[in-house]
């Protein structure tokens, strides 16, 4: 393990970390005190929804809060799914990890002369540290930064990772060898080039982020594309409750700006969800007639009754309403929402604010031990790639960034403990584009892309039934064939590789949602409207 420029394809880094987010950045900086890292992004550096989350990260700092309450609290929102020593683990590792990003610089909001706490939905006490309403952006930052000053962290951005390096890619591999085996780096298409390249390392980290994008309407950036859980499942790796996805309550309603979210704060600080005028009940709370937390409610009550009621009263959306409160207590805790609206002639101070659910967050992922290790050897998966066992059937708000931390760390450090266990990398096969020519049908990536959006959005959606899952399926099997022909004919392209792990990523979503015949957390189908005494969590194996 020494120092040495990663940039050049002659030297080969120790760890291959894929994704410069939270998670990956975290286990970068704690793994390069003894290794030579590289770390891949997709896009830019700071294109993951790391950069994106508003609302802070939880954590137990105040007098009156308990590794107890906070842990009770992740219980209660994961419906009986959660692994209790997961929770713990996170729960008990967070105020350490909140000092880590101090230390790197992390801004967070103070009050005399301590760190300003705030609420949130399925919160007892207020233990959201933030960094006024862009908490991930600030985290963002300080991890680049720190990153890029150390000498043994290579940064290679617009790296789009196709599939994972495995033994079967051993240059001296037979076709008579069965199994994916060791996983030894990633195939990945330098987008600025166009040429795929072979990255091998001892050990590999998947910091991918989750699948949005897999939905119509999502907070998630645009490369939230279920990559790394797509390639580990294509490796051999198993997957568990990928029925489980997030909708986020309160996206602004806005016909060009698709994605902004409202944060949960929001309701946190008092604001009030309404019907908007001129239906029955305009410019009522509905809130209370679903859970008795009203609009603290854990996220899918609240997801699921903004939807209720926009279907039964044919809405467009409804209204959040933090206007009662003091103007300037709303432009302090909301700053760049304040803006963002303003910019948009709302005046959050003044007048409510249009909001809809869109898909925000994948509870299930790879699936992973306390260490972040996978079913492959040398292959660990971190952050919301990842299924550890902290979320169960719904997530708990500012518990993911706080994963990012703890996880990051954990997979890092394991690394670091077992390095020994970790042969340094055969010789691999190089890319092969022998038999593969120029798309000329570029469209047909395009009209995929839509319409699988647009069916998971409507069938796999807030409320789910046995046909709409049915349907769902059908089409995933018919674009399947259309999408491996195309790739097995066609040279690879950034969005060519994102449809395919969308439509990989949309058919785990699909078969684990059957396969639950109960409702539960975030998974409702109309057809099971119950839930089941026992909890089991849904583990797909491959072929």
């Amino acid at each position: 393990m020494s120092t040495a420029d990663m940039s050049s394809p002659d030297v080969m880094p120790d760890v291959l970390i894929v994704g410069s987010g939270a998670a990956g950045l975290t286990a970068a900086l704690v793994l390069a005190e003894r290794c030579r890292v590289l770390v891949l992004a997709k896009g830019a550096l700071d294109g993951g929804s790391t950069a994106w989350a508003q609302g802070g990260i939880a954590a137990v700092l105040d007098e009156g809060d308990t590794f107890d309450d906070h842990i009770r609290d992740t219980m209660v929102a994961g419906a009986g799914l959660n692994r209790r020593d997961t929770v713990e683990f996170v729960v008990e590792n967070a105020p350490e990890a909140i000092r880590r990003l101090a230390d790197l610089g992390v801004p967070f909001n103070a009050d005399s002369g301590a760190l300003h706490l705030t609420r949130e939905g399925g919160h007892s006490h207020r233990r959201i540290v933030h960094v006024d309403d862009a908490t991930g952006w600030a985290v963002q930052q300080a991890l680049i930064a720190a990153a890029k000053a150390h000498p043994n962290i290579t940064l290679r951005p617009d790296m789009v990772a196709i599939d994972l390096v495995t033994d079967r890619h051993r240059a001296d591999h037979t076709s008579d060898q069965n199994g994916s085996g060791r996983v030894w780096g990633v195939y990945a298409l330098d987008t600025r080039s166009g040429r795929v390249e072979c990255f091998a390392a001892r050990a590999t980290i998947l910091a991918t982020g989750g699948a949005g994008r897999t939905y119509l309407f999502s907070t998630a950036p645009r490369g939230a594309t279920g990559d790394g859980i797509a390639m580990a499942w294509r490796a051999g790796c198993r997957v568990s409750n990928m029925e489980f996805m997030q909708f986020h309550p309160t996206c602004l309603y806005n016909l060009e700006v698709k994605n902004f979210l409202i944060t949960e704060a929001v309701r946190g600080e008092g604001g009030h969800l309404k019907l908007p005028p001129g239906v029955p009940g305009g410019g009522e709370r509905f809130m209370p007639r679903f859970d008795p937390r009203e609009e603290l409610a854990p996220r899918d009550i609240v997801a699921r009754a903004i939807d209720h009621e926009i279907k039964r009263l044919g809405l467009d959306y409804v209204h959040l309403d933090i206007s009662h409160k003091d103007p300037e207590f709303v432009r302090g805790h909301f700053p760049n929402i304040y803006e963002r609206l303003l910019g948009l002639g709302i005046d959050m101070t003044k007048e409510p604010i249009p909001v809809v659910p869109a898909q925000h967050y994948t509870c299930g992922g790879v699936l992973i031990d306390l260490a972040g290790r996978t079913d492959l050897d040398g292959l660990y998966a971190v952050g919301e790639c990842s299924e550890s066992g902290l979320h169960g059937a719904n997530r708990l708000a500012s518990n993911s960034l706080l994963e990012c931390f703890v996880f990051g760390d954990a997979a890092a450090n394991d690394i670091l403990a077992r390095w020994d266990a970790f042969p340094p990398p055969p010789a691999l096969r190089p890319w092969d584009e022998s038999r593969v020519s120029d798309s000329d049908e570029e469209v047909v990536i395009k009209q995929n892309w839509t319409e699988l959006r647009r069916f998971m959005w409507n069938y796999v959606g807030i409320v789910r039934t046995n046909k709409r899952l049915e349907r769902a399926a059908h089409r995933i099997k018919l674009l399947n064939g259309e999408v491996n022909d195309y790739y097995g004919n066609f040279r690879v392209t950034a969005d060519l590789i994102e449809l395919r792990n969308l439509l990989q990523t949309a058919e785990l979503i699909v078969k684990s949602a059957r396969a639950r015949r109960e409702s539960r957390g975030l998974h409702f189908n109309e057809d099971y409207p119950q839930t089941q005494p026992a909890a089991r969590d849904t583990v797909l194996v491959p072929d």
